[in-house]
């Protein structure tokens, strides 16, 4: 019993050994696949996660594939088989996933999924868009409804600041474009715990900070970050 205990072990510790090898030879980017893949658990409408799109189907055609109007529906992308397993580690079910690294400056378009060869729209979507052209039905995607605003320079040339906190708050924008005067700039909330503002500026670096009342805090949606002369943390803001 004990020599069968000790050969258990050995196995045991020679797999976690070789996984441990394995994911440290693995790049971030695999190590990020890995990490979505192993958090897909059931089928639901497609989603965003950082910068890729998941797409699920249930189990059971022997191929489902999905084409982009960004490539002009001439490739199919085959999905990929998940078998999810219990605490015994045996098969309970499956299902299937295909993962999209979304294009840069892509944030909508449309698809359609083709299951065993027959081309329609995504059963787990509602968003579909007709199409004059081919007189069919599209599923439709939008990426920019998952992603939170954050603060950013806009296509108008002006800076957008965005503040996510409570609702009902005073929540002011000062920094060096304003000699660090807090009181000029007041947010606006334009939905429940939503606050954003708008100001022109030229090219340069910026710092600034939130205020409500006469407490300070960095902005969240900006990793840049930065100390003031009086050594509080504020955000570094740059404008080309």
């Amino acid at each position: 019993m004990k020599k069968l205990f000790t050969l258990v072990l050995s196995v045991l510790m020679a797999t976690a050994l070789s996984f441990a090898a394995e994911v440290q030879h693995m790049t971030d980017e695999q190590l990020d696949y890995a990490e979505i893949v192993n958090s897909i658990s059931k089928v639901r409408p497609p989603y965003l996660a950082g910068d890729k799109v998941i797409f699920t189907a249930e189990s059971g055609p022997r191929h489902i594939g999905i084409a982009f109007d960004f490539e002009g529906f001439r490739t199919i992308h085959s999905f990929k088989l998940k078998k999810i397993l219990n605490v015994d580690f045996e098969e309970s079910r499956s299902l299937y996933f295909y993962v999209l690294d979304l294009p840069k400056d892509v944030l909508a378009f449309d698809y359609r999924v083709i299951v065993d060869g027959l081309w329609s729209v995504d059963p787990m979507n509602e968003s579909t868009v007709y199409s004059r052209e081919a007189d069919i039905l599209l599923s439709h995607f939008d990426a920019s409804r998952y992603i939170p605003p954050v603060t950013e320079k806009k296509p108008s040339g002006k800076v957008q600041f965005v503040y996510r906190g409570k609702s009902g708050q005073q929540v002011r924008v000062g920094g060096s474009f304003t000699n660090w005067d807090s009181w000029i700039y007041q947010m606006t909330e334009v939905s429940p715990g939503l606050y954003k503002f708008e100001l022109s500026l030229p090219p340069g670096k910026y710092e600034y900070a939130f205020y409500t009342g006469i407490t300070s805090f960095h902005d969240a949606s900006n990793p840049q970050k930065c100390y003031t002369n009086d050594g509080k943390i504020a955000s570094l803001l740059v404008v080309n």
